[in-house]
């Protein structure tokens, strides 16, 4: 599963692990991406995203047909 929001497009991101001594070693910020079903009314049929939890918002607020034309528009989904 790859690390992706396919409705915000949030990715993965880098930077430094930091130490009491200010020694730096590299690290990565994971996105916290979980795989979920919703339903299309429209569409009358399932469809199964990778979405982050500011997505699950998201869909909460507009509704997942209108996120699923932006996100396709945006080249987040094929």
């Amino acid at each position: 599963m790859s690390k992706i929001c396919e409705v915000t497009g949030k990715k993965v991101m880098f930077g430094n692990n930091v130490s009491f001594s200010i020694n730096k070693t590299k690290r990565r910020f994971d996105v916290n991406i979980s795989k979920k079903r919703f339903y299309v009314p429209e569409e009358d049929r399932w469809v199964t995203l990778n979405v982050s939890s500011k997505g699950l918002k998201v869909i909460d607020k507009k509704g997942i047909s209108e996120v699923l034309k932006a996100s396709r528009e945006k080249g987040y989904i094929k």
